[in-house]
C-alpha cells in the first residue's frame, strides 16, 4: 500500500512539474469545443472577435481560458470595447467606436460545466432574454451581462449560482419587472449591480441576506416604497448607490439600519423623496467612521434641513473627503459656513443646480483642502472679476485644481486667471461673458484644460494663452471670435503648441485660410466649424497625430481631390459637410486614410458617379452624401464594407444605434441627471462614485477564492 501510494505521489509530480516547465500541454477537451462552435455558430461577429476560432485548440482561442491540468475551459470572457471621447458641446464623454457580437446565447454553453467566469458584456444582444440555462452553470464565481441590451425579466435560475461572488446586470435599458427574491440567496455574492435598468416594484429585503455583499448599486431604476431596514445587515457593504429618475423610493424613519454600515466609503442617494424630512439620517450618515464619498442629488434638500443639523454634536468623519449636494434648493451662503464647520479634509465639493449666488462664495474660502468645485447651474449673475477675487484672497486659490462655473449668467470679461497656482481645469462656458479677451490676461501655470463656450466673447486669442507650456484642451466655441484664423494661431504657437491636444472654435466668425498647424506637435482634434475659412493648406500630410478634423459649414469651394490629397492619413473622422465643395470622390480612400471612420460629404457640390471601383476604408462606419449631385450605380458589395451602400443619409454600420454608456464606471448618460460614469455627464462634474476597478483572477485550479472588490 506504501508503494502504492509513493508510486501515486510521483506521478503527481511528474504532472506538475511538466505544466510548470512547458513540457506538458492538454489540449481542450472535444465536446467544449464543440459547444463553443454551436455557441459561435449563433453570433454575428462582424468585428472578428472571434477569427481566432478555427485552430484546433480551443484553449488557444481568444476569450478562453482552460486549467492546464484538465483542459476544461474555466474562463470565456468575450466583453466588447468601447472608445470615449471627450465632446465639449455635450459636456460629456460619448461612445465613438465599438468592437462587439451580436446574435443570440446559443444554449450549447451548458456544456461548459466547469466555467468559472462569463463576461459577455458591452455586446449587442437586443431583444434578447438573459438565459435561464446560465442557472445551469453551477461553478461560475463571476458573471457579467452589463451594458448589452438585455431585455426582459431577471431569471429565477441565476440564484442557483451558489457560487457566484460577482453579479453585474447594469446598464441594459430594458430589464424590467422586480428583483426575483431568491438572489437572497446567493450567499457568497459580494458585488451586486442591478443599475440603469427598468427594474421596479420595492427593493427586496432578501438583499439583506447577503451578508458577505461589499459593493451594491440598485440606481436609476423604477423602484418605490421604503428602503427596506434589512439592508442594515450588510456589515460588510463598502458602496450603496440608491435611486435616480424621480425616484419613488422614501428613507425609512428609523435611521438604525444606516448606523449598522460602519464599513460603508461610499453612499448615494439620489432623489429620495422624503429625504429632507429626516434629518436624523444626516447625523448618522456623518457619523459613519470609514464614509470617503457622501453624494445626496436632488432630495430636496434646502437651507431649512440645514438649520435642524447640529454641527457640534453631528460632525462628518475626517474621512470624508468628497461631498455632492447637486440639484437640491440651497439658497443662502449659510451652506458655506456649515460646510467649514462639518467637514475638516473636504477636498471635492458639487453644489451645481442650486440657487446660490457669486457673493456667497466669500464664506467658504478658507477651505483650504479644496481641490474641485463645481458650481455649474447656480443663480450667480455678478462680474466675474469678482466673483474669483473671493477665490484669489483666500487659501483655497493654492489648493484648487478643478473649476466649473458653467450654465451660470456671469457677466463681464475675461480677467487674468494667473492668480490660481493649482487650477489645471476652468470651466466657464455657457455664460455671458463679453468683450475682448485682454493681452494681460494670463492662464495659471499648470491649467490644462480651459472652456469658455456658448459666450459673447470678441476678437481672438491673446499670445499669453500660447505661453501656457500645460494646456491640453482649449475650448472657446460658440463666441463672437472674429480674428483672421493665421493670427490665433501664430498666437498659440508659443509652447503650447508642444502640449495642445484638443482645440474647438467652432461657431465663431473667423475668417481665412486654415493655416499649416504641423508645428503643434500633439493636436489630435480640431474643430473649426461653423465659421468663413475659405481654404485648405498643402502641408497637412504632414500632421500625422491629427485624429478628428471638423471644418462643416464654412465656405471651402476647392476640388474634393485636391483638399484630400492635403490631408493627413492618420484621419478617422473627416467632416467637410455644408461648404460649396467640387470635384468627384476619390477612387482610393482606402489607400489615402486606411483608418478613417467617419466621413461627412454631405450638401456641398460634388458630382460623379459611386461606382463599384470605389474603395472605402475598411473600418468605415459612417459616410454622409446627401445633397450633392453625384449618381448611384448599382453595386452588389463596395471593397469589404458591405453596410457602407448607396446613401441619400447618413448610414452607420454599428447595429447599436442607441448608445448611452460612459465608462467603466458605472455612469451612464441615460438621461441628464445620470452624472457618474462608464458615461460621465460633464468633465467638470464631481464623480458620485470613484472608478470601480473589479479584479478578478481564475486560478489554475477550479476553485477561485476570492473577487477582490477595489
Amino acid at each position: 500500500m506504501n508503494i502504492l501510494k509513493v508510486m501515486m505521489f510521483m506521478f503527481v509530480v511528474s504532472v506538475v512539474l511538466q505544466v510548470a516547465f512547458g513540457q506538458h500541454h492538454i489540449r481542450c477537451l472535444p465536446k467544449e469545443r464543440e459547444a463553443l462552435l454551436q455557441f459561435k455558430a449563433a453570433i454575428v461577429d462582424d468585428y472578428g472577435m472571434l477569427s481566432s476560432w478555427t485552430i484546433p485548440d480551443c484553449c488557444q482561442w481568444e476569450g478562453i481560458r482552460c486549467t492546464n491540468l484538465t483542459a476544461h475551459i474555466i474562463s470565456l470572457d468575450l466583453h466588447g470595447q468601447v472608445h470615449y471621447e471627450y465632446f465639449p458641446l455635450l459636456g460629456q464623454y460619448s461612445a465613438v467606436s465599438w468592437r462587439y457580437i451580436s446574435g443570440e446565447i446559443h444554449k450549447s454553453l451548458m456544456e461548459l460545466r466547469h466555467l468559472q467566469y462569463l463576461n459577455l458584456s458591452f455586446n449587442s444582444f437586443r431583444h434578447t432574454n438573459i438565459p435561464e440555462f446560465l442557472g445551469s452553470l453551477t461553478n461560475l464565481r463571476y458573471l457579467d451581462l452589463s451594458s448589452s441590451h438585455f431585455s426582459g425579466q431577471i431569471p429565477t435560475q441565476i440564484s442557483s449560482l451558489s457560487h457566484l461572488k460577482y453579479l453585474n446586470l447594469a446598464r441594459n435599458y430594458y430589464l424590467e419587472g422586480s428583483i426575483p427574491p431568491q438572489l437572497g440567496n446567493l450567499s457568497r455574492l459580494q458585488y451586486l449591480d442591478l443599475s440603469v435598468n427598468s427594474l421596479n416594484g420595492n427593493i427586496l429585503s432578501q438583499l439583506g441576506n447577503l451578508s458577505r455583499l461589499q459593493y451594491l448599486d440598485l440606481r436609476y431604476n423604477s423602484f418605490e416604497g421604503f428602503i427596506p431596514s434589512q439592508l442594515g445587515n450588510l456589515s460588510n457593504l463598502n458602496k450603496l448607490y440608491l435611486g435616480g429618475y424621480d425616484s419613488a423610493l422614501k428613507i425609512v424613519t428609523s435611521d438604525q439600519w444606516l448606523s449598522n454600515l460602519n464599513s460603508l466609503t461610499h453612499l448615494s442617494f439620489i432623489s429620495i423623496s422624503n429625504f429632507n424630512s429626516s434629518p436624523s439620517c444626516l447625523r448618522t450618515i456623518a457619523k459613519l467612521p470609514k464614509l470617503r464619498e457622501l453624494s445626496l442629488i436632488e432630495c430636496g434638500l434646502s437651507d431649512h434641513f440645514l438649520l435642524s443639523f447640529n454641527p457640534s454634536n453631528s460632525n462628518f468623519s475626517t474621512s470624508l473627503s468628497v461631498l455632492d449636494l447637486s440639484r437640491n434648493s440651497f439658497t443662502q451662503p449659510m451652506i458655506f459656513p456649515w460646510l467649514s464647520n462639518t467637514t475638516s479634509n473636504l477636498v471635492g465639493l458639487d453644489l451645481s443646480w442650486n440657487l446660490l449666488k457669486g457673493e456667497d462664495l466669500k464664506s467658504f474660502m478658507n477651505i483650504c483642502t479644496l481641490r474641485s468645485l463645481y458650481m455649474s447651474g447656480n443663480n450667480m449673475t455678478e462680474d466675474l472679476s469678482s466673483i474669483l477675487y473671493n477665490f484669489s484672497s483666500a487659501c483655497v486659490r493654492y489648493s484648487l485644481q478643478e473649476l466649473s462655473l458653467r450654465d451660470n449668467q456671469i457677466r463681464g470679461s475675461l480677467p487674468d486667471l494667473s492668480a490660481f497656482l493649482n487650477l489645471k481645469t476652468f470651466d466657464l462656458s455657457s455664460n455671458q461673458l463679453s468683450g475682448k479677451i485682454s493681452e494681460g490676461t494670463r492662464l495659471p501655470s499648470h491649467l490644462e484644460q480651459l472652456l469658455i463656450m456658448s459666450n459673447s466673447l470678441e476678437g481672438g486669442v491673446p499670445k499669453s494663452f500660447g505661453s501656457t507650456c500645460t494646456l491640453e484642451l482649449l475650448d472657446l466655441s460658440d463666441n463672437k471670435l472674429s480674428e483672421d484664423l493665421t493670427v490665433i494661431f501664430n498666437h498659440l504657437s508659443g509652447c503650447s503648441r508642444y502640449s495642445l491636444r484638443e482645440l474647438y472654435l467652432r461657431q465663431n466668425k473667423i475668417n481665412g485660410t486654415l493655416p499649416d498647424f504641423s508645428i503643434f506637435a500633439k493636436l489630435e482634434t480640431l474643430d473649426i466649424s461653423g465659421n468663413r475659412l475659405d481654404g485648405v493648406p498643402k502641408l497637412l500630410h504632414n500632421v500625422t497625430v491629427l485624429r478628428s478634423l471638423n471644418l462643416f459649414n464654412n465656405s471651402l469651394s476647392e476640388n474634393l481631390p485636391t483638399i484630400m490629397h492635403h490631408l493627413s492619413s492618420s484621419l478617422q473622422s473627416l467632416h467637410l459637410g455644408m461648404n460649396q465643395i467640387k470635384g468627384t470622390l476619390p477612387r482610393n480612400l482606402a489607400t489615402m486614410f486606411p483608418s478613417l471612420k467617419e466621413l461627412y460629404l454631405d450638401s456641398n457640390k460634388l458630382n460623379g458617379t459611386i461606382s463599384e471601383d470605389l474603395r472605402f476604408p475598411t473600418e468605415l462606419e459612417v459616410l454622409s452624401l446627401y445633397s450633392n449631385s453625384l449618381k448611384v450605380e448599382e453595386v452588389d458589395e463596395v471593397d469589404e464594407v458591405d453596410e457602407v451602400e448607396e446613401v441619400d443619409e447618413v448610414h452607420e454600420v454599428d447595429e447599436v444605434d442607441e448608445v448611452h454608456e460612459v465608462d467603466e464606471v458605472d455612469e451612464v448618460d441615460k438621461v441628464d441627471e445620470v452624472e457618474e460614469a462608464e458615461e460621465v455627464e460633464e468633465v467638470d462634474e464631481v464623480e458620485e462614485v470613484d472608478e470601480v476597478e473589479e479584479v478578478y483572477e481564475v486560478d489554475e485550479v477550479d476553485e477561485v477564492d476570492e473577487v477582490e472588490i477595489k
